[in-house]
């Protein structure tokens, strides 16, 4: 598959930027790292605090649960940027022939960011950011709002991961296919910036500050 440097040339294009915003969630550190224990006392991996296996489950459960809703919302924020590069990038004559679609950028975000975007994340404590953005597509894919939790089954619940990483394929997969085929991007021809919304607003407010 031709690569978007021998197609594009060597030109760059700013991309807009991605904001993601914080979770509004009422779930502490402190219960999501206890919920997460439970799930290595379950497996034998950590003595057991005396809660029995019941109880256990349910915290696990619960963590789970908060996690799912953490991932559908960080999705929604890059579902968001992925709508604005699509429209940008359909008002860019020289890149209307490249036919790039939301999965273009979800490709781009996951498989080769920017070396600014991947410093960021890591300085953030966000190693695996591939795992956890394809998750948060993936979800954001199959669901229009975070589902209750109790339409949710347990076994979907303990390895939602799994499920999630099935959904961000079928939403690549689920691309129409081109006759003439695709250029895969990279940050050789895209760079794009990645904000938390409180650091984007002081940005935009210094900006302005400047300007007056």
């Amino acid at each position: 598959m031709p690569t978007s440097t021998s197609v594009l040339g060597e030109t760059i294009w700013e991309l807009p930027p991605l904001i993601l915003h914080p979770f509004n969630e009422r779930v502490s550190p402190a219960a999501l790292l206890e919920n997460s224990k439970a799930a290595l006392m379950l497996a034998g991996v950590i003595p057991g605090d005396g809660a029995d296996p019941e109880t256990l489950e349910r915290r696990l459960l619960a963590g789970r649960y908060s996690e799912v809703r953490m991932l559908f919302f960080l999705g929604k924020d890059i579902f968001r940027w992925m709508e604005q590069c699509v429209g940008w990038a359909e008002r860019e004559p020289l890149l209307q022939s490249a036919q790039l679609s939301g999965q273009s950028f979800a490709r781009l975000l996951i498989g080769s960011p920017p070396e600014s975007v991947r410093q960021k994340l890591i300085q953030w404590g966000v190693a695996d950011y591939a795992a956890i953005f394809s998750r948060a597509i993936g979800l954001n894919a199959m669901f229009a709002e975070p589902p209750p939790f109790d339409k949710l089954t347990a076994d979907f619940l303990r390895s939602y991961h799994r499920y999630a990483d099935a959904l961000y394929r079928c939403y690549l997969d689920s691309e129409p296919r081109r006759e003439n085929g695709k250029a895969e991007i990279g940050e050789g021809n895209f760079r794009f910036e990645l904000y938390a919304s409180g650091e984007y607003s002081r940005l935009l407010e210094s900006k302005w500050n400047t300007e007056d």
